[in-house]
């Protein structure tokens, strides 16, 4: 649930959250938390600014398949993932990164704001959500909310039902 005193709202517009996002977001079951920071585009650069801030943190990757399948594919922040290895385990053809234009048109984002909580944007449901079982795990999950000026911290069983409302049903899978 999102606080509804106008200093929490004020905090979301000025970091650049979509509306739509902050009204999918608002039937949350337990409270958020918005982090405020620098615009960062990498985990390296986003890490100084997580260090106060619990619960598993992720790096997002938007991929495309040799067959055109878009695949955002979620890992907790300091898991690294062969694409080699990784096309299999979730059944696609040979995966590379999607490009910055692809961000834009299908989640209407800009490189450094890839999370699931993008897919509010996927209004033609081309992209299909993997979830490494880890990032689940604990109580609480950051993401960023379609900007890199900002980490949400929520928890899982909420994004779970954010993702359910959308439409999504997520490919669990573990990475070695």
């Amino acid at each position: 649930m999102l606080d509804d005193n106008d200093t929490m709202q004020m905090h979301w517009r000025e970091a650049g959250i979509p509306d739509e996002l902050c009204r999918a977001l608002a039937l949350a079951s337990m409270p958020m938390r918005l982090h405020a920071h620098p615009p960062v585009r990498t985990v390296a650069d986003a890490e100084e600014h997580w260090r106060s801030v619990p619960g598993v943190h992720t790096k997002n990757l938007l991929l495309k398949d040799a067959k055109g399948v878009l695949w955002l594919v979620v890992l907790p922040h300091d898991q690294s993932v062969n694409m080699k290895e990784l096309a299999p385990v979730i059944g696609s053809a040979k995966l590379s990164f999607a490009s910055p234009v692809t961000l834009e048109q299908v989640l209407s984002i800009e490189p450094g704001g890839v999370s699931p909580l993008a897919l509010v944007a996927d209004k033609e449901r081309r992209v299909r959500l993997v979830l490494e079982r880890r990032v689940l795990a604990g109580d609480t999950v950051n993401f960023h909310p379609m900007t890199n000026r900002a980490t949400l911290s929520m928890h899982p069983d909420d994004l779970s039902a954010f993702l359910g409302r959308l439409g999504y049903e997520p490919i669990i899978v573990d990475i070695a």
